[in-house]
């Protein structure tokens, strides 16, 4: 008989409930005990929504304060030791600073959970990190879990991949030096869990994914023959992509056994179904953890029907990885078009198609009829429905040339013109984009979309919003403006909302990182812009200055990032189909007399496949999107682009094939580490590498950004060098924000004094 289970379970809540509890715990607002008390109702929650579908585990250790990265170095005692705190006796209070920072510290740093939009904690080792055991809230959810009546399955990150997701900061010569002391650390965890009679582990280990050199992938046998005695029976749980080539070392592990995500790595089962062991089980990802479009029931058991035989109980069937990275439950979506409705599936819908697959396979088809009918419904009609293709946008897109993907005149010759043109000082000061979205703004945008005030009225308070911010901007003294984004919700919700091909949710939140969650647009049909979306915004702005303001835009990569993209054609189509509406939108600007154009991409990275040998394919597609979107400006308007919490130092010659006149990256959080690669590739335009931390409440001091202003000196030309925050201010209160940014410009001042000083000496 064929098993259910899922890799995790959004945490949030479908109403983001953890998310305000979050919040009002940081404002002081709530207490530690209120806090808890929500995080506990949302997991008997979840737990009773997939014992009620009929799962036959709930899983455990899926639920993270912050980050599930962080809350396993938490378990095994691993936090930095520059905190100072006692691991076995933290506190949530200690835990939000390890993620957030403080007056006194700095926060861990942030980066992306390989190419997702969900962001976790980065460890970091050093030689005297230790894995003693830190606090028992895992052994505590058990026993919540168990209080309730569940059959429990324990969710841990794997050792190996813990370790290879880390930085290290001093003392040692490679990762792998740790190895022996995580091992350890997570032996004495699993004893733990079975002395506490827990029957199944779930080990994750996606670095299985990546293309591993022989060190790590040697790591793999000798680390789990020394945790598997003594340990609960483990399910090592790969995921993001396939894993084929370590079918042979996955088939030899001494785990329990294995699971495959078939989504991502569809053609990778024959390889793994040969030869399994007779003692292991297969558990296969057979429905999307990803991506919220209704699974084709029909064609996935047709896939796994030969498997029944041969497997029986050693047939797990689950998600294709946690669904963390989808909406809690469509069931709250009463505003969604009907048929558009029909073709999708939220977490809990998707627990739903699991054990719908578990049922016909165990001889209970009868009973799962109806589901399987729904799904055969949703497939015709998403191959015949006439809301998907538009005949201009493929006709507009089928006439690209090379040449619309090339600026006029080569970046020295622009960059002159655009330094004629704008006078800037040396280190211009300038911010990514928002700033701060008072409670004021969102009660604004929500009157309007309610329709409780006027188009005229919404209009007024806006540009109120924006006359604010030009205000505050000019007081400070900084350079470059922008007017602030009052109007934006998001900033790939603000602009599908205007195209056509895109479809929004009422509550289909989404885990971005810590409390941060996001709406992700629905992207269902070919994209096209039927009319500006920021025009008259800039404009207005600019009428309030004298200085350039920046119009502001999400680029086309980020845009299909960061949505639930349509499945029935090639990433890459549509990508180039959104770098066309956006293109439109950037000439509209530069007739509007809006002559610097921010084109963010943050999701580039993001993007890039797990394996290196399929880059360049990505790679190049990826670029020519940015590039058609940019390039339909003349020589004097200023292109910028930004992008943040990433590693890019392996991809810097597809960065600067981009051909930004202007890239802002983030570096503050790695004392500008991240800058070494820009130096050392000799990175061709300019850059404003970002000087301090906009993800924590923590205002930096003039010296400290003057510090990293003279770091990032030593990598980039003086000339070259532009100054700012690390990312957008919209999550920041206004004190804070002006404190901040009055610091950061009174560093530039100060570093210019400096510089010209330096050069009348010499």
């Amino acid at each position: 008989m064929a098993l259910a289970h899922v890799l995790g379970f959004p945490r949030i809540g479908a109403q983001r409930e953890l998310k305000f509890a979050q919040e009002s715990f940081w404002q002081g607002s709530s207490d530690e005990a209120a806090l808890r008390a929500t995080g506990a109702a949302l997991r008997a929650r979840h737990w009773r929504a997939q014992a009620d579908a009929g799962l036959d585990f709930v899983t455990v250790g899926d639920f993270a304060w912050y980050d599930q990265v962080l809350g396993t170095l938490a378990l095994l005692g691993a936090i930095p030791r520059r905190f100072g705190f006692d691991p076995k006796q933290l506190t949530l209070a200690d835990y939000f600073t390890l993620a957030r920072g403080s007056k006194q510290h700095f926060a861990m740093e942030m980066t992306k959970w390989f190419d997702t939009n969900y962001h976790y904690l980065v460890p970091e080792w050093s030689a005297d990190v230790r894995f003693d055991g830190g606090v028992d809230w895992l052994l505590d959810e058990i026993a919540e879990a168990r209080a309730l009546g569940h059959r429990v399955k324990v969710a841990l990150v794997g050792p190996l991949t813990l370790l290879y997701q880390g930085k290290i900061k001093s003392g040692l010569a490679h990762k792998l030096d740790l190895l022996p002391q995580v091992v350890a650390g997570y032996r004495q965890l699993l004893q733990r869990l079975q002395l506490a009679g827990i029957e199944s582990v779930q080990i994750d280990e996606p670095i299985l994914a990546l293309e591993l050199d022989h060190a790590w992938r040697d790591a793999f046998a000798p680390t789990y023959a020394q945790l598997t005695p003594n340990a609960p029976p483990l399910l090592l749980t790969t995921y993001f992509g396939e894993v084929s080539e370590h079918a042979a070392l996955l088939q030899a592990l001494p785990v329990a056994g294995v699971h495959l995500d078939l989504v991502r790595g569809a053609d990778q089962l024959d390889g793994f179904v040969s030869g399994w062991p007779q003692d292991k089980v297969l558990s296969l990802g057979v429905v999307d953890g990803r991506n919220l479009w209704r699974t084709d029931l029909d064609r996935v058991l047709g896939q796994l029907a030969p498997l029944q035989a041969k497997l029986g109980d050693r047939l797990w069937l689950g998600s294709s990885c946690s669904l963390l990275h989808v909406p809690v439950d469509l069931a709250h979506e009463d505003k969604l078009d009907e048929e558009l409705k029909s073709w999708l599936a939220f977490a809990t819908q998707k627990l739903a198609e699991i054990v719908a697959l578990k049922q016909a396979l165990n001889g209970n088809a009868a009973a799962v009829e109806a589901q399987f009918a729904a799904s055969r419904a949703a497939q015709a009609s998403r191959r015949t429905s006439t809301r998907i293709h538009n005949p201009l946008v493929q006709k507009r897109l089928a006439a690209v040339t090379a040449g619309d993907a090339q600026r006029a005149a080569a970046f020295d010759t622009r960059i002159a013109k655009q330094q004629a043109k704008w006078q800037l000082p040396a280190f211009p000061t300038t911010t990514i984009g928002s700033f701060p979205q008072t409670s004021e703004i969102r009660q604004a945008r929500a009157a309007y979309k309610r329709g409780e005030i006027g188009h005229l009225d919404y209009l007024d308070k806006m540009r109120n919003e924006i006359r604010l911010v030009v205000q505050k901007q000019e007081e400070l003294g900084l350079d470059v403006l922008v007017h602030g984004e009052p109007e934006r919700n998001d900033m790939v919700e603000y602009f599908g909302e205007q195209l056509w091909g895109y479809a929004f949710t009422a509550n289909g939140w989404v885990q971005s990182y810590g409390s941060r969650c996001v709406k992700p647009p629905i992207i269902y049909g070919d994209v096209y812009r039927p009319e500006a979306m920021t025009v008259g915004w800039s404009q207005f702005a600019q009428t309030l200055t004298a200085k350039p303001m920046k119009g502001m835009l999400t680029g086309p990569v980020t845009m299909l990032q960061w949505s639930f993209v349509r499945d029935d054609q090639p990433r890459e189509t549509t990508a180039l189909q959104i770098a066309l509406a956006l293109r439109d939108e950037v000439c509209d600007l530069e007739r509007a007399s809006i002559g610097m154009i921010q084109i963010d991409e943050p999701a580039f990275r993001e993007g890039l496949p797990l394996k290196a040998r399929d880059w360049p394919h990505y790679l190049d597609w990826a670029v020519r999107a940015f590039k058609i979107s940019a390039a339909g400006v003349g020589d004097e308007t200023q292109i910028h682009t930004h992008m943040c919490y990433s590693e890019f130092n392996d991809i810097l010659p597809w960065i600067a094939a981009m051909d930004a006149d202007v890239i802002t990256i983030e570096t503050s959080r790695s004392d500008m580490e991240l800058l070494d690669g820009f130096g050392q590739f000799a990175y061709p335009n300019d850059i404003g590498p970002g000087v301090y931390d906009i993800h924590s409440p923590r205002v930096p001091q003039v010296d400290e950004m003057e510090r990293l202003l003279r770091k990032a000196r030593g990598v980039i030309p003086d000339e070259r060098l532009w100054v700012n925050p690390d990312c957008g201010l919209k999550t920041r209160g206004w004190p804070e924000t002006y404190e901040a940014l009055e610091n950061m410009v009174l560093a530039a001042k100060r570093l210019r004094q400096s510089v010209e000083q330096e050069r009348n000496v010499a």
